[in-house]
């Protein structure tokens, strides 16, 4: 059982024929998704990665000749807003935008319609999504994570890698790991992947992985201490980080003496989570 992605998932990717959506396209078929289709305008009609995937001019036709259910955007981040707003057209219910970069004034518009369509985004500026045995969507590599039952979120991408690492070191497995992204305005935040692993029953435990600035870890706190019945172990990142400098990602960075981790570690303690002071403590957590 997983959460968002799964062996019967149908995926159409955005940007097929670009170095990177091309790379990714077969990384994800190699390692058993099921990419029915792709997408660049002006080249419908061909066929890529040897032959095995067709490529059509819009979503729309692409939907409606696959059944495609899931997108996964690989396009320049000046068109990657109106990549968002075609696929949420087309009908497809769950989007990932990998894309880094988007202004902010595009993501605000963007959620703000996706929202009146009850259309799910992933991102952007994300890693994606992987249900270890089964389906990844993105670029999350596939080869260090097992199958398991430790749900995973995370704003940040090197971080989830290196805790789905540690965890098959520790011979523990993800149901499913979602890399949420780390911009300021994004589609799918801690309380609703926190929610979709609460009502998944083959997932047992969580595992939140946070860092500095906005205030998504705090709601998360409120969020796990009203609702949550499953154990949530979390990290969160910059923690020696200096306030007013940007670290990493756009959305982390420390203003007006809020988003500090110092708050965030407080509030998920005052919720009853357990917070690591590095990432390869969280397996022994997860244990005690």
């Amino acid at each position: 059982m997983s959460i968002l992605i799964n062996k019967h998932s149908r995926v159409v990717v955005q940007g097929i024929t670009g170095h990177e959506g091309s790379f990714h396209a077969q990384q994800m078929i190699a390692y058993g998704t099921n990419v029915v289709a792709g997408v660049t305008p002006g080249k419908g009609g061909e066929w890529v990665l040897d032959g095995k995937v067709p490529v059509f001019d819009s979503v729309k036709v692409a939907v409606e000749a696959t059944g495609a259910n899931v997108s996964v955007i690989f396009v320049p981040a000046r068109f990657a807003a109106d990549a968002i707003f075609e696929a949420a057209d087309s009908g497809v219910p769950l989007i990932f935008c990998i894309t880094e970069g988007i202004p902010v004034q595009d993501m605000m518009v963007v959620r703000a319609y996706l929202d009146q369509k009850g259309v799910r985004l992933v991102g952007p500026n994300c890693p994606g999504a992987l249900t270890p045995g089964e389906a990844k969507v993105g670029i999350i590599p596939g080869n260090i994570a097992i199958p398991g039952d430790i749900g995973v979120v995370s704003r940040s991408g090197t971080l989830t890698y290196e805790v789905l690492y540690a965890l098959k070191l520790h011979g523990m497995g993800a149901s499913t790991c979602v890399g949420i992204g780390g911009d300021p305005v994004n589609g799918t935040p801690f309380i609703d992947a926190l929610s979709l692993f609460e009502a998944d029953p083959y997932t047992e435990r969580v595992i939140l992985i946070g860092e500095i600035g906005g205030s998504d870890e705090e709601k998360a706190a409120e969020y796990i201490s009203r609702h949550m019945t499953k154990p949530v172990v979390a990290f969160i990142a910059g923690q020696t980080a200096p306030p007013g400098k940007r670290m990493g990602h756009a959305g982390a960075i420390i203003e007006g003496g809020s988003g500090t981790a110092a708050d965030k570690i407080q509030a998920l303690n005052n919720a009853g989570v357990r917070v690591a002071r590095h990432p390869e403590e969280i397996p022994s957590l997860l244990r005690s």
